[in-house]
């Protein structure tokens, strides 16, 4: 395959814009907040776990048994904020960090707190409830994060150590277990270690644990067999099944996704990973095929995976209700993690439009405008009334928490938020691809040359970029920018004082510009936004009849503060002009869609039941940004809304 390579994040930076002020509130009040909570063990109790391991205090374990993934996920993300903007805050939190890190690490390289304090006999004997690999991943992702950022190269040999642990303990070798974790990530984090370290024997064992799912006889049904259990039973509460944790079959046999929407993300990722590191193109075509069900039968118009609450998981094709949607948001930081491995796979667009459509509308809603308060769950429409009353539905906040039980989300979001620049391009032998319009500078080499590329813009409220190309010297070389699928129609224009000609061609959804390249050339990419009806395929029951608000990359919702309640029953006209107005005053400054609607007129004594129609009476409707929900006290939320 041909080398389809990122660029390293160190060698870019945000500029003023819509995401630099959101990778500031990470650095300045997110990271500050998240290791306060953290800290304390009245609500998360992990560095307290770590404080224990470390023999710096004494007590029990406390929490879930995966718990150190959150402080790892933190300090993943404070190294990512660390390698753009150096500050001593951040800098002295996560050194702390790591400190704990490496004294609760063992002499063998072992790192996991609830076995270190509940006793080291019992490890490796519960892979499909108590997730040490998947901890270990996450330690081993923060090693690497803190590593590229400082320099410091301690960590990154604790993550070698622990990998070497677990190399000892796993693999094909006779005297080693056959198992893999209940929860995919290990597998992801060794092909980085490997990248980092140029170790195969990392690359190798991330293989391993890949091809090892699936295959019969099941692991975990030997490991219930030696903890005694007759029945394996799932950390859910239900009758444990091999879908929940996509180990039904082996992975090359996999052409649906289904289980645990955030497992299944992250196994992905760890076969889309592999399918690049070993050439291996039939593991690129199953990952080709689960991208197809997962984004054209499984996925919510938000960019949300999971649609049912039990199991946090896929159930099948077009199943995507609206008002219990579990939508994890970790599963769509997944599904962006994906397509970004994807992206080295294939360069289409197709990749990228899901990855903006995730970041911008399921991922964005996960965190509340002033970053301390986050939802778990992303619905599609939100009744308060019920979520208070009906079971079903006892998985929809309608407001965002300060923390949860099982915190993985939060320091998700923080991470994935620092890291964002590096998602924004891709380079080949004969291109730069931009895949995200962010307000960024990028240092970029290339055929052994250096160049800057600049972005300036106000996405996504208004679709003008402006590309800034300075080589430092001439080079000819293709510029590629995505046409997003929502755009129907765009211009671009091209600007030089040194060589105004170029050849312009589409090439899987990328507009590629080839000339030769002078410093200060311009490029001014205009996508035009006008606010769209989007509709479903009929097959998708939830949204029958019905059309969702769309403009640019950001999908729109109405809320009661805005539009009153009993937001089912309002019917947006075929003919009502829809406009779009920037308004600052309102959520920071949003974009907001507005136009003529209609409701029933009722009395609150009529019957339950009547053969009359009901009268409408007209109003004028307000929709915000979906991201945007929720941050103005609970109230219904509606995306999907009657069109007559």
């Amino acid at each position: 395959m041909n080398a389809i390579l990122p660029v390293d994040l160190s060698q870019t930076c945000f500029q003023e814009g819509f995401w630099y002020r959101r990778f500031k509130l990470v650095k300045e009040v997110i990271l500050p907040y998240q290791w306060r909570v953290l800290n304390d063990p009245e609500i998360s109790h992990a560095v307290q776990n770590l404080k224990i391991a470390a023999g710096e205090t004494t007590g029990s374990f406390k929490g879930r048994p995966f718990q150190d993934s959150d402080v790892a996920k933190w300090l993943e993300a404070a190294s990512y904020v660390l390698a753009l903007e150096r500050d001593p805050k951040v800098e002295e939190m996560s050194n702390e960090a790591v400190r704990l890190f490496l004294k609760v690490q063992r002499e063998d390289g072992y790192l996991d707190t609830y076995f270190i304090i509940n006793g080291l006999e019992k490890r490796w004997t519960n892979l499909r409830d108590m997730h040490e690999l998947y901890v270990a991943g996450h330690f081993i992702e923060a090693a690497i994060a803190y590593f590229k950022a400082t320099g410091d190269r301690k960590v990154l040999d604790a993550a070698c150590k622990l990998a070497n642990c677990i190399e000892r303990t796993f693999g094909p070798e006779n005297e080693k277990l056959k198992g893999y974790d209940g929860h995919p990530e290990i597998e992801l984090a060794l092909v980085k270690l490997y990248r980092c370290v140029k170790n195969e024997r990392y690359l190798h064992l991330a293989r391993f644990f890949v091809e090892e799912r699936g295959k019969k006889p099941h692991f975990f049904d030997e490991e219930a067999r030696l903890r005694g259990e007759e029945e394996p039973y799932g950390p859910w509460g239900g009758k444990f099944t091999y879908e929940y944790c996509q180990a039904h079959v082996p992975v090359r046999e996999q052409r649906k996704a289904v289980g645990h929407a955030v497992r299944a993300m992250y196994l992905y990722c760890a076969m889309a990973d592999l399918a690049v590191e070993l050439g291996d193109r039939e593991l690129a075509d199953v990952c080709q095929a689960l991208w197809k069900n997962v984004t054209q039968c499984q996925m919510y118009l938000t960019g949300g995976l999971g649609s049912s609450a039990f199991g946090e998981a896929f159930t099948f094709d077009y199943d995507l209700p609206n008002d219990t949607a579990y939508a994890e948001v970790c599963a769509s930081i997944g599904l962006i993690f994906w397509a970004h491995r994807m992206l080295s796979l294939d360069l289409h667009s197709k990749y990228a439009d899901v990855m903006e459509r995730a970041l911008y509308n399921s991922v964005l809603s996960g965190m509340s405008l002033k970053g301390t308060e986050y939802f778990y769950t992303t619905p599609l429409e939100v009744w308060p009334e019920a979520c208070k009353h009906r079971y079903d539905r006892k998985h929809i906040l309608p407001s965002r928490q300060r923390w949860f039980t099982c915190a993985c989300c939060p320091p998700n979001l923080s991470r994935l938020i620092a890291s964002l620049l590096q998602y924004v391009y891709s380079i080949t032998s004969d291109g730069i691809w931009t895949h995200l319009y962010v307000s960024s500078k990028a240092e970029i080499k290339l055929l052994n040359r250096n160049i800057n590329i600049y972005q300036e813009t106000s996405y996504p409220w208004e679709g003008s970029v402006k590309i800034t190309v300075e080589p430092f010297e001439p080079l000819e070389f293709n510029l590629c920018l995505r046409i997003p699928e929502w755009c129907k129609q765009y211009k671009v224009e091209v600007e030089s004082d040194k060589d105004k000609t170029y050849r312009a061609e589409m090439r899987q959804g990328y507009l590629c510009i080839k000339k030769l390249w002078y410093p200060n050339d311009l490029v001014r990419l205009v996508l035009v936004m006008p606010v769209e009806r989007i509709r479903a395929n009929p097959l998708l029951r939830a949204a029958a009849g019905r059309v969702a608000l769309q403009r640019g990359p950001l999908v729109f919702c109405l809320e009661e503060v805005d539009n009153g309640p009993l937001l089912p029953d309002v019917v947006l006209p075929k003919e009502s002009c829809l406009e779009a107005e920037f308004d600052k005053d309102l959520l920071g400054g949003v974009v907001v869609i507005s136009g003529e609607a209609k409701r029933s007129i009722f009395f609150p004594d009529e019957p339950l039941y009547t053969s009359e129609a009901h009268p409408f009476r007209s109003f004028r409707f307000k929709a915000v940004p979906y991201f945007a929900w929720g941050n103005r006290g609970s109230g219904e939320m509606l995306v999907w809304i009657r069109e007559v």
